[in-house]
């Protein structure tokens, strides 16, 4: 096996300037490309003790043979670099965007001599001015229907306009007043050109202005008796409040801006864009992200916007969760992109901390999460996923079978104290929720010892079982502990793990396995072993660990904060003068059993019916 330090670059080799790295396998592939504005102390990173590196970076690091830098002149230059690598060489170790969808845009081919709109999902016709994303067709279509009463421009296709052209008769459109019908001249190809110019601006954001220099034309027509005119612009006023009624107004109407949410979770993150323009919502886009190494929000933040701005055209303001380390580099990089498609002025990313803007980004960030929760459901209710999962598991984990059955157990606490355990059921990588089951824990010295008395507990009902086996099956409560499990998960690593394998050789259990998922680096332990298993981070197989982690977890915690609940109040009903009412007042004043504990005298005292002798004794019942 080829160790790192075959391949490892002496720390003196590698300069200290602003650069570019890749990492490589043996077959030349590149496994990841990085940027850092000091490649010393960013490569010197990725060389420490394999223990301390996390899980994902361990990987790439075990499967690289190589890792080459390119030194450059300043951030920017860097940052445009790893974007043209990340797209040349599609590293598997980076962030991985898969858009959920394709969506429509509106385009309007301005770089034609007679300019069309039209629908489409593809990008890149040149000189086409594209507006959206939208998230329905039909609403695009309708949107185009109402506009072209306003702006009468070509929406034919090439043959229909060399037809109509060619016969000199102006199709449907032109005869309802919905094309200006420059085919048959109707109007100069100037004349068309500058109303495409008008509907362009119009889509923009220029809507509200546009429409307050019709109503002054109108009324210029109607003092002048100039009727007809007027009729008509009045009809071009109502077509464009129609459409304009069908945009969301969120911000002033001299807002542009792009608003960025995003939740994550340890495998995946979902983003969301909304298109602010004129201070209207005129596009929603969402993405799903595989992040094989760990990242922070600032990097995922980073990441989405070079992916996102390589079709769209950035706006003067971006607003973020979180700004990224390269925040200067990133917004001269976007202004050049935003200049580049001719548009004036520059890029500013910032986040949003109070105001219109601020509610806007949590509206956007409550989408993205919204979309993060499909994204697993939909993951986790896909039966060919969930059985890939189980074989995956099975061969990780050198298992006999499939396990159908799965039983995680986690054990909970506040401060040492109160102590309690979970135990969570999946049979075909579905929780069964009426089997769960929550075990109060009287004594246990740490983690490992209350494992090993909660596995005790329940493999005593299989015990039972081996020497009755003629018994009828349990009912009730017991039900649950009369299905053999095909495999036992421990929220934990190696110490916890191991405290289970214990619990089971003393029970005399020798035919179901054992293992742990430890939270903070996603490992998989078996019993005695001094290395974990990896599971490849966008396996089903590690997804399904983590699903039943999770509710093991979320189901061991509510226990515990209803014992713990439970325990306050029966120490406050102790303390003479205060009753069942007053307990609630308190409970629901402070929020929470910690700040109720926390509370001096004064704080206790602002609550309604509680006097200074009562606090005092409030405080001496609770051991403050």
């Amino acid at each position: 096996m080829v160790s790192r330090d075959d391949w490892r670059p002496r720390r003196g080799e590698i300069p200290t300037a602003p650069g570019v790295y890749r990492f490589r396998d043996e077959a030349g592939r590149v496994l990841y490309v990085g940027k850092a504005k000091n490649l010393r102390a960013r490569l010197t990173n990725y060389f420490q003790p394999l223990h301390s590196l996390h899980e994902r970076t361990r990987r790439m690091v075990t499967t690289a043979r190589g890792v080459e830098w390119t030194i450059v002149g300043t951030e920017l230059e860097a940052l445009q670099l790893e974007y043209t690598w990340i797209k040349e060489f599609a590293p598997p170790f980076n962030i991985k965007f898969r858009d959920d969808k394709t969506y429509p845009y509106l385009a309007i081919t301005l770089g034609d001599a007679v300019p069309r709109v039209m629908v489409t999902r593809t990008r890149g016709i040149r000189g086409a001015r594209y507006f959206g994303p939208y998230t329905k067709v039909w609403a695009v279509r309708e949107t185009v229907d109402t506009m072209l009463k306003a702006f009468p421009m070509r929406s034919c296709s090439e043959s229909v306009y060399k037809r109509a052209e060619g016969t000199n008769r102006p199709c449907l459109l032109g005869d309802i007043g919905k094309c200006a019908a420059p085919c048959v001249g109707r109007v100069s190809k100037s004349e068309h050109k500058s109303i495409a110019l008008d509907f362009a601006s119009f889509m923009a954001g220029n809507d509200v202005s546009y429409v307050r220099g019709l109503k002054k034309k109108m009324s210029e027509a109607a003092a002048e008796f100039d009727y007809e005119t007027a009729a008509r612009i009045r009809d071009q006023i109502g077509a464009l409040e129609t459409a304009l009624e069908k945009s969301t107004v969120v911000l002033a109407e001299d807002v542009d801006a792009d608003v960025f949410g995003i939740a994550h979770d340890q495998l995946s993150a979902a983003v969301q864009l909304f298109t602010v323009r004129g201070g209207r919502i005129r596009g929603v886009r969402g993405w799903v992200v595989d992040t094989e190494l760990d990242v922070s929000l600032g990097d995922l933040v980073d990441t989405a916007l070079q992916n996102a701005y390589d079709e769209l055209v950035p706006a003067r303001e971006i607003i973020v969760p979180a700004l990224p380390d390269d925040a200067a580099a990133l917004q001269q990089v976007l202004g050049d992109r935003r200049r580049a498609a001719g548009e004036r002025g520059g890029v500013q990313v910032r986040t949003a901390v109070r105001g219109d803007k601020a509610a806007l980004a949590e509206t956007v960030r409550q989408n993205a999460h919204g979309a993060l929760v499909q994204y697993t459901t939909r993951r986790a209710g896909d039966f060919t996923a969930r059985s890939q999962a189980l074989a995956d598991i099975q061969e990780a984990l050198g298992l006999a079978e499939a396990p159908l059955r799965l039983e995680c157990f986690d054990v909970s606490h506040f401060g040492g104290k109160g102590q309690v355990a979970s135990m969570v059921v999946f049979e075909d990588g579905l929780p069964k929720k009426d089997q769960y089951r929550r075990f109060a824990i009287e004594d246990a010295r740490d983690d490992t010892d209350a494992i090993y008395q909660v596995l005790r507990r329940r493999l005593a009902y299989l015990t039972d079982e081996a020497e009755d086996p003629d018994a009828p099956p349990p009912t009730g409560t017991r039900a649950a502990f009369h299905y053999r499990p095909g495999l036992l998960v421990i929220d934990g690593g190696e110490p916890q793990v191991n405290a289970a394998a214990r619990a089971l050789a003393d029970a005399g259990v020798t035919d179901i396995a054992v293992c742990g998922i430890a939270k903070r680096l996603e490992e998989v332990w078996l019993p005695g072993e001094g290395f974990p298993v990896i599971l490849p981070r966008a396996s089903d197989a590690l997804f399904l660990l983590q699903r039943l982690r999770d509710e093991a977890h979320r189901f061991a915690l509510r226990y515990q904060r209803t014992t713990r609940k439970r325990d306050i109040r029966t120490q406050l009903a102790d303390v003479p003068g205060l009753g069942p009412a007053r307990i609630q007042k308190l409970l629901t004043h402070f929020g929470s059993v910690a700040r109720l504990r926390a509370a001096d005298e004064a704080e206790l005292t602002a609550v309604d019916g509680i006097g200074p002798a009562l606090a005092s004794e409030i405080r001496r019942a609770l051991g403050a």
